[in-house]
């Protein structure tokens, strides 16, 4: 189930971010505006809209943040691969797990390190 729905996601997430996607949208909004005055601007006519933005947007921020969520494990991977076979210190390999506070400190020691770098 869960490899499906990856494939799904990345499917959709792909899709939905391709120039057509963006078309149809607008143009379903353009249609959907046009035909107010042949609705007489009803309620209905407005709930086909409101209803219809609401699924798709519901749906698509799971689909999108599962998404996202296995891109940042990827690089984040990568990243600490990367550190692991490089010079970088082995400290910073899964900082992404710490609180705020840690990480700032992190950051705090690198700024040090950069300006006693460029003292010297």
């Amino acid at each position: 189930m869960e490899k499906t729905f990856n494939r799904l996601a990345g499917a959709v997430a792909h899709a939905t971010g391709r120039p057509w996607a963006f078309s149809l949208c607008l143009a379903s909004v353009l249609i959907w505006a046009a035909s107010g005055p042949i609705f007489d601007y009803s309620e209905t006519w407005q709930l086909v809209i409101n209803t219809g933005t609401t699924i798709i947007t519901f749906l698509m921020v799971f689909l999108i943040q599962n998404t996202q969520n296995r891109d940042g494990a990827a690089i984040q991977a990568k990243l600490d691969e990367l550190i692991r076979s490089g010079q970088g210190k082995n400290d910073f390999i899964g900082i992404e797990h710490l609180t705020e506070a840690e990480v700032e400190e992190f950051r705090a020691a690198c700024t040090r390190a950069k300006e006693r770098q460029v003292a010297a």
